[in-house]
């Protein structure tokens, strides 16, 4: 296995943070307010829980989401969004809005034209 050389710039660190297909839906859904799992689960349709799990735990040991267990019976835990996560999130939604300008606004307009 190869050796993982440090980036050489931010985008590179960014991407390994938020990079996969779920993170970025993960921290969307997180954004408004702090949020348990199954209501997580619930808010990503086709995301298996074991992945949920992963993804999380990869998250929260990267410093964007944090992991609050209530001491009660049952156990209740929730998921919310750290400062640097609001900030990444806030990257992200830019990221959201090139995409729907430069990819998904021409393609609309190419099968507007075809119809």
């Amino acid at each position: 296995m190869k050796a993982q050389q440090p980036h050489t710039c931010g985008f590179g660190s960014a991407l390994d943070v938020i990079g996969g297909k779920w993170k970025s839906a993960i921290l969307w859904a997180l954004q408004g307010q702090p949020t348990r799992f199954g209501a997580l689960k619930r808010q990503l349709p086709g995301i298996s829980e074991k992945v949920l799990f992963e993804q999380l735990r990869e998250m929260e040991t990267a410093g964007i989401i944090r992991r609050q267990v209530f001491d009660q019976v049952p156990p209740r835990v929730e998921y919310s969004v750290t400062e640097a996560g609001v900030s990444l999130n806030d990257a992200v939604h830019a990221l959201a809005e090139w995409g729907v300008k430069h990819v998904v606004a021409p393609r609309q307009l190419m099968a507007d034209a075809t119809q």
